[in-house]
């Protein structure tokens, strides 16, 4: 198995011990189909304990391992250090969120945009005899964002975002969509003082960097306008 040391600059910070931010690098020897995740982990076991950083599934399912990677946000148990270019791969939290410490970022604020979305399913009709069926047609308009793992990296990529923590998100506004375009949903309504309000989907300026971050490859962007019009319009539009 090829092996090749690569060097990391890792964003290493306590607040309760630290004055502000510090960079320290590690020397770690990676191997063919190695993951970001999995050398960050060898160094907070075998390197240095006191590194922090959140993870969970290491499959891109949890959306836990979100980060800056060279200044590009990624998750890092999906990302493959053969595709990593450079000779010291800078790594940071996600930015404009308040550090917990090193890589661990406060997520409160991002779940609490997304709870005002309500992002579950709203009936207000009484319930068939059976399940709410859905056609296949219908199922394909929210396919790309039932992914959405909440990783947090389109929503930190946002330059709205990073000056006006009020926006809910492309994060939110997604999950809103995935709801709002349900067929078998009924809290248009419900949801249209948040999203058609202050902070709502009128404050993005289509940057696209949602679209770039996000590691399901999930077009937030469209996902936006679609909310958008259903707001203008007051009817789905699935053409």
């Amino acid at each position: 198995m090829k092996k090749k040391m690569r060097k990391f600059k890792i964003y290493r910070y306590d607040p309760e011990k630290d004055s502000k931010p510090y960079y320290r690098e590690y020397s770690v020897e990676t191997h063919e189909g190695m993951t970001l995740l999995d050398a960050i982990i060898h160094i907070s076991e075998n390197m240095d304990p006191s590194l922090s950083v959140r993870y969970s599934c290491r499959m891109s399912v949890c959306g836990s391992c979100g980060m800056s990677v060279n200044d590009s946000l990624k998750l890092a148990c999906k990302t493959q250090l053969e595709t990593l270019h450079g000779d010291v791969l800078k790594i940071e939290p996600l930015p404009s969120m308040k550090v917990i410490k090193d890589l661990v970022v406060d997520m409160e604020p991002f779940l609490d945009n997304l709870k005002k979305v309500k992002p579950y399913l709203i009936t207000h009709t009484p319930d068939p005899a059976k399940e709410r069926l859905q056609s296949v047609y219908d199922r394909e308009l929210i396919d790309s964002s039932v992914d959405c793992i909440l990783c947090g990296c389109c929503t930190t990529s946002c330059p709205v975002f990073w000056t006006d923590k009020g926006y809910l998100g492309p994060a939110a506004i997604t999950k809103a969509f995935r709801f709002l375009y349900d067929s078998r949903d009924e809290g248009y309504e419900d949801r249209l003082h948040v999203l058609g309000g202050v902070g709502g989907v009128d404050k993005c300026h289509h940057a696209y960097r949602c679209v770039e971050a996000c590691p399901k490859n999930i077009n937030t962007t469209y996902a936006i306008d679609m909310v958008k019009k259903l707001i203008l319009t007051g009817k789905r539009d699935t053409e």
